[in-house]
């Protein structure tokens, strides 16, 4: 079976930060902007990071787990290196033999 390929027109338009957010450029910003408001302009420059739920839906296209602008460092849990799961393996055997 092969590899899955993320989403390359994606991956043209957003921005991964190494923490998992999802940087992106509101859409209808540089082009036509005199019929646009000013109010409008100034609320397209706001927050370049996606929301939770957007980042959700980037999942599927990407195959890879991102982070919400709402959530922590920690909700994304990496798996445990090799030594990492020895390492918790033989501290979990050591504390089952002292009972």
């Amino acid at each position: 079976m092969g590899k899955n390929k993320s989403h390359k027109g994606l991956l043209k338009r957003i921005r991964i930060s190494k923490t998992g957010m999802v940087r992106h450029k509101t859409s209808g910003h540089k082009h036509l902007r005199s019929g646009k408001g000013g109010k409008r302009l100034r609320q397209m420059r706001k927050d370049p990071y996606m929301s939770t739920a957007d980042g959700k839906k980037l999942q599927r296209l990407l195959f890879r787990r991102l982070r919400g602008r709402t959530q922590s460092r920690a909700t994304i849990r990496r798996s445990p290196s090799p030594a990492q799961r020895k390492a918790a393996k033989a501290a979990a055997a050591s504390a089952g033999a002292k009972k």
